[in-house]
């Protein structure tokens, strides 16, 4: 590394590597290639030591156990990750502000937020993305055949059960009620969702601030909050924006759309908020000022 000796050097985003075979490896990140798969679930990985150590999970082995609380883990690693929930350590500092986090991985992807950089690119279209598993996603687009098609609409499905879950927005049928309430889903994920109001259940927690959630979504985008990210960005004046929905509503102001209208007097607004606090001048809800 010191003797300036010319290393393989990756063509995509020119990072120099000590070893033909870290290069190797290094490659798969952009084309999407894991030649690793696991025996048991058929899951892939793009590097051996990944598959040796999901293949822990299935053997049930867990040597490290955390001191505080009963969860153990099949890697040292991850239980160092874990104590910090306990210790509240957040050792990786962002060199341009004084955010601090307890990943490095938190810490590498929140320092993409200033840099603006996007190492991941697809080697199908070139678009270039500032994390793994971004690209991961839009690589399958390409790789995807759609072999099932609606016949009321003539959308295409890479799998079956798209098809089938699809075709329910054309026919009405919701086959998931919730046993509480009689409520009735088009699918089991939606009930699954929609349960967890009943229970209280939030099974899905922030690493940095512990807050739980009861969607895998919502935590998504918590976790912007942390890392700073904002991958939504306006076409027409590039603001960006971490939540699509906020994008969707500020695209409004460019295009003009309103598409909540008011019964009463046709009265049409961009946003539905705008449109309840209208509606109150029908209802009689809105207060009268005190003079």
């Amino acid at each position: 590394m010191h003797t300036g000796e010319n290393h393989p050097q990756c063509k995509v985003c020119q990072k120099s590597f000590r070893r033909k075979s870290y290069l190797t490896e290094h490659m798969r990140i952009h084309t999407g290639e894991k030649p690793f798969q696991c025996s048991e679930c058929q899951k892939r990985f793009s590097i051996k030591l990944s598959l040796y150590r999901h293949e822990l999970t299935h053997s049930g082995e867990k040597r490290y156990q955390c001191s505080e609380c009963p969860k153990s883990f099949n890697q040292k690693s991850h239980l160092t990750e874990h104590m910090r929930i306990h210790s509240g350590e957040k050792p990786y500092q962002c060199s341009e502000c004084p955010k601090h986090f307890k990943l490095k991985s938190l810490l590498t992807a929140h320092v993409r937020f200033h840099t603006g950089e996007k190492p991941y690119q697809c080697s199908e279209c070139q678009r270039c993305f500032s994390d793994k598993m971004r690209l991961t996603k839009h690589t399958r687009t390409h790789a995807w055949v759609k072999r099932y098609r609606c016949t009321e609409c003539d959308k295409c499905f890479n799998e079956k059960r798209h098809l089938t879950q699809h075709i329910r927005t054309h026919t009405g049928e919701k086959p998931y009620q919730c046993p509480e309430c009689q409520i009735c889903f088009s699918q089991k994920s939606h009930l699954t969702q929609h349960i967890r109001i009943h229970t209280g259940e939030k099974p899905y927690q922030c690493s940095e601030c512990q807050i739980c959630f009861s969607q895998k979504s919502s935590l998504t985008e918590h976790i912007r909050i942390h890392t700073g990210e904002k991958p939504y960005q306006c076409s027409e004046c590039q603001v960006c924006f971490s939540v699509k929905s906020r994008l969707t509503k500020h695209i409004r102001i460019h295009t003009g759309e309103k598409p909540y209208q008011c019964s009463e007097c046709q009265k049409c607004f961009r946003q539905q908020s705008h449109l309840t606090e209208h509606e109150k001048i029908h209802t009689g809800e809105k207060k009268l000022s005190v003079l």
